[in-house]
């Protein structure tokens, strides 16, 4: 696939533009790609830019046929991002889709996914859940995998989508609160059921831990997503060193987010945990230094 590029001007300032956004808005993935060579550094920040607009579009405040049909804006415009010369994020990513091979029908995926968020899908099986965490985030997976590795076998494409689902399954216990204050219940239906959950409000403001029944809960899906991070991580040996260590990075971040509240159940009652600024680079700077041996 061949796009035609506008002067190469616009092209870098476009780049700018992206690597801007992702240093402003990826809390936790800036870490890891700041890990990768310029040329593939630069091409993941316009695959993180064009996300971030996607999940900005399905979070803000329009109305729901707006939002939807704005998103379907979106996957049309990512399809042919040639013909968007004034938009710098697509800019960016006709560019690096030409560079890298990017498979932008990933986009589309996460499209899907916000589109499932704006309809207020609920899922009813884990099976349902791993569709959407597919969706929004192994379709991401996929794609980074595209600007690591120039021609990624089938498995390598596995492992990715793997990786990327344990990310967002990592995200959905950090957030049970904040989302269910939103409206949004990501927890699967038969996982609420088995333990004799009911997500509430104590009086509080809390979450009701219900005798600890959420805790329990909570520990059985933290269980599924370190048998996902097991499987994902098992990428790292494929890849090239910087590669690997932006990987490693990303997904350690999220591992390190899952361990505190793996050790604090009760504290996602409280509202979103994350990690301190010093924590995240010791994180990445172990990974760096893992690769360099």
């Amino acid at each position: 696939m061949t796009f035609a590029i506008p002067g190469r001007s616009s092209v870098e300032r476009a780049y700018e533009q992206c690597e801007q956004i992702t240093k402003a808005e990826a809390k936790n993935f800036s870490y890891g790609i700041r890990l990768l060579p310029r040329p593939k550094r630069r091409a993941l920040s316009a695959v993180y830019a064009f996300a971030r607009r996607v999940d900005d579009i399905g979070d803000g405040t329009l109305p729901a046929a707006e939002k939807l049909a704005t998103l379907d804006e979106a996957r049309h415009a990512v399809l042919n991002p040639q013909q968007h010369p004034g938009d710098p994020v697509l800019v960016a990513l006709a560019d690096a889709a030409q560079r890298m091979a990017l498979p932008l029908k990933a986009f589309t995926e996460l499209v899907d996914g916000c589109e499932m968020d704006v309809r207020g899908t609920h899922y009813r099986t884990f099976a349902d859940l791993d569709r959407y965490c597919r969706c929004v985030a192994g379709s991401i997976g996929r794609l980074s995998l595209a600007v690591f590795s120039p021609s990624p076998d089938a498995e390598a494409v596995r492992l990715a989508d793997r990786l990327g689902v344990a990310l967002q399954l990592t995200n959905i216990l950090r957030d049970i609160r904040e989302d269910f204050l939103n409206g949004r219940v990501y927890l699967p239906q038969e996982d609420l059921d088995d333990f004799g959950v009911t997500l509430t409000l104590a009086e509080d403001g809390r979450l009701d831990p219900q005798g600890g029944r959420l805790v329990d809960l909570v520990r059985r899906e933290v269980a599924r997503a370190r048998e996902l991070y097991d499987d994902g991580l098992g990428l790292l040996p494929l890849l090239d060193r910087r590669s690997a260590a932006c990987c490693g990075a990303m997904a350690g971040i999220y591992r390190q987010l899952l361990d505190v509240i793996d050790a604090d159940p009760e504290r996602i009652c409280l509202g979103r945990t994350s990690l301190s600024r010093e924590a995240k680079l010791a994180v990445a700077a172990r990974a760096l230094l893992r690769r360099s041996a």
